[in-house]
């Protein structure tokens, strides 16, 4: 078929669909073509004017002749964190002023953080910017916050109170010039976020602390580098403070295995000597919490919880001590299982729970105070048992026998002296510290003594003198060599648990006699209340005469709140 044949249909087909220009007349002209379309205009319908924008379909659009001013830049409204465009901040001082902070060098870092923790974000200081991060762009803001939480963990691992590890997280994100970060701290929980200003979107980390161990000797070392982190005058860039830490993490602990159950056992010997035992009776309580703590490494290694590592390690001792009494040997059974008692009470745990909760920080605290009481009943099911049993086989046991006299005051001295100095090896404190820490127990015991035994005073009040004035010396020498205060105040409350009470109250459980039972577990919390509460106490008693920075508005903050209203 030829092009001209194939033209028609061609044309025919087209004007199915096409839109005639032409409209002709109803009669129809040979010359004019008829309208065979639906979508052909309507006769006398002009056709749409086209145009080059779009038209208006959007209820979000703005009205016509409406003028929204621009920025200068160009940049349209997109965010809802942005600044709105008619917001102009006019200046403003609050009625009360604005609070100067005076953050000298010659305060350690602890309270200066403790300061702007303290403060609202809105009042706090701006930092200079260090030498450390004077290059452009300055350090990658995660690395900052994951060496924060690192740092954190470490510490909070180690024992340390709440506050003071949100005190040296802060210290840390400040040093590189991270004004605008908030640490939180729970028990087993590590989080911080900064915030680089209100327009922009804030990061968030956090990390999980699994694990937990004491080692007064690692703590000191991660003091010491936030110490040198803080300090604008020293150089530390952030792969060297990697560095120091991954070292500060490898570091084996100062004293082995072996030395750490010789001085468990030097300590049960001393404990049980402070309370009227003689050789025989330290010997026995020696090799009682030996044992008992070779067993809990046993069951350590095994996987099994610390609650059931207690109540192994209880065992010994109070089976010693019911052995010897059940044999008919001329020897105080009391003070062996006192002695025993002493290793185990856990007076760390218990100092850190109440020093949370007094300055704030109560979901830590009851979780750490919820720590001490399953470890409490892990030891009262441990010595329950083997007394129990004691009772049971003819063992003459008497909870109303009498422990510790005054008649004895060097040897009782040169115990709680002994005692202070194993309790600082097991805590794997630094050698440069055992000796200050020593003393500071020697004094705890002889304030103790002359308030109870001399003057007559009652327990709960010489206990918590004594303790306040262990946490008195305590913050004063962690203040002269900027480092924690837990190495000086730990071990020398050693001397003051209340291990006597504790043993007599579950005697006497033992025996059916479950008032006098609870009186004696009462006054055993109530001694071991003191002495959290005197070391906190006086912690804060030398911060209110020394030199503390402070707001010159709004004076001395206290912790979190004043009142509860």
């Amino acid at each position: 078929m030829t092009d001209e044949a194939r033209k028609p249909a061609s044309d025919e087909a087209r004007g199915v669909f096409a839109i005639p220009l032409t409209v002709g007349a109803p009669g129809g002209g040979d010359g004019d073509s008829s309208t065979t379309s639906e979508f052909a205009l309507p006769e006398g319908l002009a056709p749409p004017r086209a145009t080059e924008e779009s038209e208006t379909t959007s209820e979000f659009a703005l009205p016509v002749g409406l003028d929204v001013p621009q920025p200068p830049g160009g940049d349209i409204e997109g965010s809802a964190f942005s600044t709105p465009l008619t917001y102009r901040a006019p200046a403003f001082t609050p009625p009360t002023g604005i609070p100067v902070v005076s953050l000298t060098k010659d305060v350690p870092w602890q309270d200066r953080m403790r300061t702007m923790l303290r403060m609202p974000v809105a009042e706090r200081p701006a930092p200079e910017r260090p030498h450390k991060v004077a290059e452009e762009g300055g350090p990658a803001v995660p690395r900052v916050l994951d060496l924060t939480l690192r740092i954190g963990e470490l510490l909070l691992a180690g024992g340390e109170g709440a506050e003071d590890v949100e005190a040296a997280m802060f210290a840390v994100c400040r040093s590189y010039a991270l004004d605008r970060c908030e640490p939180t701290v729970t028990f087993t929980l590590l989080s911080i976020s900064y915030q680089p200003s209100l327009v922009e979107d804030p990061v968030t980390a956090s990390r999980t602390v699994r694990r937990r161990g004491t080692d007064y000797t690692r703590l000191a070392a991660v003091y010491r580098l936030v110490d040198d982190l803080s300090d604008v005058d020293t150089v530390t860039s952030l792969e060297e403070a990697y560095r120091r830490l991954a070292e500060i993490r490898r570091n084996r602990h100062p004293y082995p295995g072996w030395g750490l159950t010789v001085a468990a056992g030097l300590l049960a010997g001393a404990a049980s000597v402070l309370v009227g035992g003689d050789l025989l009776v330290f010997v026995a309580a020696a090799l009682g919490a030996m044992l008992g703590d070779r067993l809990a490494w046993l069951c350590a290694g095994r996987g099994l919880p610390e609650f059931y590592q207690f109540t192994v390690a209880a065992m010994p001792p109070a089976a010693i001590g019911v052995a010897l009494t059940a044999a008919h040997v001329d020897v105080k059974a009391s003070a062996v299982i006192t002695g025993g008692l002493f290793a185990l009470l856990p007076g760390r745990a218990l100092v850190a729970g109440v020093q949370d909760g007094l300055t704030g920080f109560y979901i830590t605290a009851s979780a750490r105070l919820l720590e001490v009481m399953y470890f409490f009943v892990g030891i009262v099911v441990g010595v329950l048992l083997i007394l129990y049993f004691g009772v049971k086989l003819g063992a003459e046991l008497n909870p109303d026998a009498a422990l510790g006299s005054a008649q004895r005051p060097l040897w009782q001295i040169s115990a709680s002296m002994l005692l202070s100095l194993t309790f600082a090896v097991m805590l794997q404190q630094e050698r440069s510290t055992v000796l200050i820490v020593t003393l500071n127990g020697g004094v705890a015991w002889s304030v103790y003594g002359a308030m109870h035994d001399t003057g007559g005073f009652s327990p709960v009040a010489s206990t918590a003198v004594a303790a306040g004035l262990v946490g008195l010396f305590g913050q004063l020498l962690s203040r002269y060599r900027f480092a924690s205060a837990l190495p000086y105040t730990t071990a020398a409350i050693g001397p003051l648990l209340p291990g006597s009470a504790t043993y007599f109250g579950l005697l006497s459980i033992a025996q059916n006699d479950m008032d006098a039972g609870l009186v004696s577990l009462s006054k055993a919390a109530a001694l071991a209340m003191a002495i959290a509460i005197g070391v906190n106490l006086g912690s804060e008693i030398s911060r209110l005469f020394l030199r503390v920075p402070s707001g010159s508005a709004g004076g001395r903050r206290a912790a979190k709140r004043t009142r509860g209203f």
